[in-house]
């Protein structure tokens, strides 16, 4: 009965951890880079998509 309870218990964690996963997951890449361009080009800076590839890929060769 002791084992069955702690099966119970990890799923239900696994549960809600897959729940928490899918409410708090990133944005997709390509949302983010249009909402980086669409801020840039407010603010008065004209970019192209593939200049934010650009960038984008030279920020994750720095990490």
């Amino acid at each position: 009965m002791k084992s069955l309870n702690i099966l119970y218990a990890f799923l239900g964690g696994a549960i809600v951890g897959c729940g928490a996963a899918l409410l708090f997951a990133p944005e997709k890449g390509s949302e983010v880079r249009a909402k980086i361009c669409d801020l840039l080009k407010k603010k008065g800076i004209k970019i192209s998509d593939s200049e934010v590839d650009a960038l984008v890929a030279e920020l994750a060769k720095e990490e």
